[in-house]
């Protein structure tokens, strides 16, 4: 009965224990096989060996066949595929994320989610907040269930007048997520993985703008 009630409250503890990100020394160990350039066709062409090879799976085999789509032009099908494919995962996401400084959106075959700094981080210091712990666990959920696709985290910063500093920034909130996600079972071989500084501004780079600006964006695509 002791070891009962040592294992129920040890269980109680584990679970109540804020997320740390561990030390930055070992972050090159659990992002092993992630890729630290922009997500684009010439990269997944040359990822996704990788990713097959480490048990990694195409849409095609990861849904149940469809007799209409056996024949007819294999391109037209198989964009057909990962349409229904991605679109099921739109839906998850969106379901799972209608809370503040989180957005989901749909681009071609492709799904957007849009994470404010502040919805997935502490205010003053680099680390995932309580929020964003529960925010980026439901994510890497629904993720490890739509396993058949890439995933690239950028990081985004909002005017910065030491551009260097900028893109330093960002890159270490994509990575902190990043290592996040692989902590929680996301292979870091669908990763990739990049700091984009104040590029691409989303918002006005004015107080509130400044705020929205501070991102991390998560860029799903489905592996053909």
């Amino acid at each position: 009965m002791k070891k009962i009630l040592i294992a129920f409250f040890t269980l109680i503890l584990i679970g109540c224990t804020p997320y740390t990100s561990p030390d930055r020394a070992t972050w090159k160990n659990y992002l092993y096989g992630a890729t630290f350039t922009d997500m684009n066709d010439v990269s997944q062409s040359a990822k996704k060996p990788i990713f097959l090879g480490s048990g990694g799976r195409t849409v095609a085999t990861a849904t149940i066949p469809n007799p209409e789509l056996e024949y007819g032009d294999k391109t037209l099908n198989e964009t057909a595929i990962c349409l229904g494919y991605m679109s099921e995962l739109e839906t998850a996401l969106y379901d799972a994320l209608r809370r503040p400084g989180l957005s989901v959106q749909r681009v071609g075959t492709d799904v957007l989610v849009i994470m404010v700094r502040d919805a997935i981080m502490e205010l003053n210091v680099p680390e995932i907040s309580s929020v964003g712990d529960e925010n980026l666990k439901t994510i890497a959920k629904i993720l490890k269930t739509y396993d058949a696709t890439f995933i690239e985290i950028a990081g985004y910063t909002d005017s910065m007048r030491d551009a260097n500093a900028a893109r330093a920034l960002s890159t270490d909130m994509a990575e902190r997520v990043a290592v996040y996600f692989a902590r929680h079972g996301i292979a870091p071989s669908r990763m990739f993985i990049v700091g984009r500084g104040a590029a691409r501004p989303i918002a006005a780079q004015d107080e509130w703008g400044r705020l929205t600006n501070r991102r991390v964006e998560l860029r799903i695509s489905p592996v053909r």
